[in-house]
């Protein structure tokens, strides 16, 4: 008998669907000499400290760094998920074949992995790999299916960061709640959680910092046409503009003269510029026309998605997370957790299959069809795809699809229809003035043929979608017929202008500092090649987000992401830089995707993990101060910005300050850097933890089956009501119900 093994109910109904196995039975389903059954998504996870050895039961600086010799697993304390591990582990035993067909991707290898060890599986195994769960896509997969062996590099980077993350999150947890927490309230540390809450806090305290400076901006206007002075950049100016250079590594073709006249400092100097042309002719001194290209949208990776759906829609990057795995699950888009927005060549024959799928779109894909399918590099590149290709329509046609997935779907396949149009082309116009030695300049653009924008319904003068926050006030428009040498009056204009202090983060642009480790840049080729080095996965960065949340470490003022007093003050206690540098967790980051391509050993980074913990440990145990962080409360929903249902989700109501504690061990002990439900640290509150005072019990903030994936549906978390525990999916139809014991 062959068993199967998905990550998830329904995707197990779905490939025992397209095997012919229709019998169900407890925990799986069976027929045509297959047997289909599932997890919850992770039901096994590393033991706890105290598993390893008795002493470390009890918090206590003299137990640091805590470091097993050998790490070991073991079964989520759940009822349900014991009971579908013994329906696994018989079915495992008996097996002549396994087909693991868990999450294409790190953690759903190591997922299965551990649930295969744990069941004591001894016969071959093979590996399903597909990027979408549509009929055809599972029959293709099991008719390639992998050896299980392809895939142990991809296993050991999986393990390599589930040890990281608890090296880091237990030694750095304890360390920091022992040496600087009060009333034994826990600091959670994390190998990324904390880089990114750093991320936050230092752009929060550059913005408070800050000391606006006043300056003036000179402006005349001709022919009805605003013209601006040119103003000669200062030296960290020109030298910025050749780090930028450097970085993207691109020669220009002539260095550009630093024109212009000084910066207006003072009303006086303006005013005395003003008077200086006032009187004089405005001459046209040099029209030059240049037409270019625009080319089309990227298709979407995760990120950039999910930072899309953040400006359009408002939407947490945990929202639309969620959105794309139900897309992906209706089998109408692909799989979503990619950092790629390319795809690869063997998709191309089967475009135009995809676009005949979307009849929603007929309008749109009709002038394709027929035609020989653009394919270009910037589209199609072996060379940039890995594991998965980037997120697009399966070619299925949507069916019940609510409102907030309908809107995700519309964006991914306009992205997907638009690659295939022609390029956008552009008519730049740039007008050069002066008046008494004063230049002047203004730029006009045109669009000539609107190529992939008509695909969004784009107005002919307004900037692409994706390029409307960063050109905010920068629009062009088509100007006048100017001539070389031509002149009359004008009216000067001086504007008072400030500085203005860097933005806060919002969701969709800490997703891109997370993905560049805190390096902010426009340039997409700059972007992919420091993708390498980001902190955090394309799927956990979204987790992160919302732990930092959940510990009340940031807060969330209309769109913007503000650090609270404990997070401030948690990031300005930690001396040691490898905790909180976004550049140096990106190198981390970088050797674990090496040990998935085999360029670097997996026991030589966690031996470096574990000698970067010892240090970490020495050097605050070395720390004589006196410090101690302020434990602040939640803001209260009541506080946030009502009616709007991004912020309702994301706020919640705080628990109770703690009265009394638990005499050996704080609350709860999270892991560090992906901070997911799933791979949560053990909590005081599992079987094997130190009994809790009923006081502590009930300020206790961290509920054992809170966040956990629900048993019956296997889509939803678990969430607590009143009463009892249900699921987040109730409104979609899911009736898990557990009443408080």
């Amino acid at each position: 008998m062959i068993v199967c093994i998905a990550e998830k109910p329904s995707v197990a109904r779905d490939i025992a669907e397209v095997l012919g196995a229709h019998s169900r039975r407890e925990g799986y389903i069976e027929g045509n000499g297959y047997q289909v059954t599932w997890t919850f998504g992770h039901l096994c996870t590393l033991k706890e400290p105290h598993e390893y050895t008795p002493s470390w039961k009890s918090w206590s600086l003299s137990s640091l760094p805590m470091i097993p010799p050998r790490f070991g697993i073991k079964l989520i304390g759940n009822p349900s998920y014991e009971k579908q591990f013994k329906v696994i582990e018989g079915l495992m035993q008996k097996a002549d074949e396994i087909i693991n067909c868990g999450d294409a991707g790190q953690e759903g290898e190591l997922i299965q992995r551990w649930v295969m060890q744990k069941a004591g599986a001894r016969c071959p195994v093979k590996r399903l790999w597909i990027s979408s769960l549509t009929e055809e896509a599972i029959r293709e997969g099991f008719a390639k299916l992998k050896d299980q062996a392809d895939f142990q590099p991809l296993y050991e980077a999986g393990l390599s960061r589930a040890i990281g993350d608890w090296l880091l999150g237990m030694n750095a947890t304890r360390l920091y709640t022992i040496k600087y927490g009060q009333n034994k309230q826990v600091l959670s540390i994390g190998r990324v959680q904390t880089p990114t809450l750093a991320l936050i806090v230092n752009r929060q305290l550059e913005i408070q910092n800050f000391t606006p400076r006043q300056y003036w901006e000179l402006k005349t206007v001709y022919r009805d046409t605003t013209f601006s002075a040119l103003i000669k950049k200062s030296e960290e100016e020109l030298m910025l503009e050749e780090d930028k250079k450097k970085e993207a590594a691109k020669k220009t073709k002539k260095e550009e003269e630093n024109r212009g006249i000084d910066p207006i400092e003072s009303l006086e100097q303006g005013e005395s510029l003003v008077e200086q042309i006032r009187n004089s002719p405005f001459a046209i001194t040099d029209v030059s026309k240049k037409e270019g290209r625009e080319y089309p949208p990227r298709l979407f990776d995760l990120t950039s998605l999910q930072v899309e759906c953040n400006k359009k829609f408002g939407y947490s990057a945990d929202e639309t997370l969620k959105i794309i795995q139900s897309l992906y699950e209706k089998k109408v888009a692909t799989y979503p957790r990619v950092d790629t927005t390319f795809l690869s060549d063997d998709i191309y024959p089967k475009c135009p299959g995809i676009l005949k799928g979307l009849r929603d779109y007929e309008v749109l894909t009709t002038p394709l069809v027929g035609k020989t399918l653009t394919k270009s590099k910037k589209v199609f590149d072996n060379t940039k795809v890995t594991d998965h290709h980037a997120i697009i329509p399966t070619g299925q046609h949507p069916q019940n699809l609510t409102d907030m997935e309908r809107r995700v779907f519309d964006m991914i396949a306009r992205r997907f229809i638009a690659v295939f149009y022609p390029d956008c082309k552009v008519a730049t116009t740039t007008v050069l003035g002066e008046v008494e030695s004063i230049e002047f300049r203004v730029t006009g653009k045109q669009i000539l043929e609107p190529g992939w924008r008509v695909v969004f319904g784009v107005p002919e003068n307004v900037n692409a979608p994706e390029d409307k926050d960063e050109k905010e006030g920068e629009e062009e428009s088509v100007l006048p017929a100017f001539v070389e040498g031509e002149s009359g009056p004008h009216l000067p204009i001086l504007n008072e202008k400030w500085t203005q202090p860097p933005r806060p983060y919002t969701e969709a642009t800490l997703l891109r500092a997370m993905e560049t480790a805190g390096k902010l840049v426009d340039n997409d080729e700059l972007r992919d090649a420091l993708k390498e080095n980001g902190i955090g996965r394309p799927s956990t960065r979204a987790a992160i987000i919302e732990t930092l949340f959940k510990r009340n470490y940031i807060r969330k003022e209309r769109k913007n992401l503000i650090a609270t007093p404990t997070g401030v003050e948690l990031i300005q206690i930690i001396h040691e830089e490898l905790l909180k540098s976004a550049e140096l967790t990106g190198i981390w980051e970088k050797k674990l995707r090496e040990i998935e391509r085999k360029t670097y050993d997996a026991r030589q980074f966690l031996e470096e993990l574990k000698q970067m913990v010892s240090e970490v440990v020495m050097s605050v145990l070395s720390d004589n101060s006196n410090r101690r962080i302020t434990i602040q409360e939640a803001v209260s929903v009541q506080q946030e910005e009502k009616g709007k249902k991004e912020t309702k989700k994301r706020e919640r109501k705080p628990a109770a300050p703690k009265k009394k504690a638990a005499p050996t061990k704080p609350a709860a002990e999270p892991v560090a850097g992906n901070a997911t439900p799933s791979s949560a640290a053990p909590s005081s509150s599992t079987p094997a933890g130190t009994p809790a005072t009923p006081n502590a019990q009930a300020a206790n903030t961290v509920d054992p089956l809170v966040g956990q994936t629900c048993p019956l549906c296997g889509k939803g978390t678990i969430i607590k009501g009143k009463a009892a525990y249900g699921c987040s999916e109730w409104r979609s139809g899911c009736t898990y119900r557990k009443t408080f014991e």
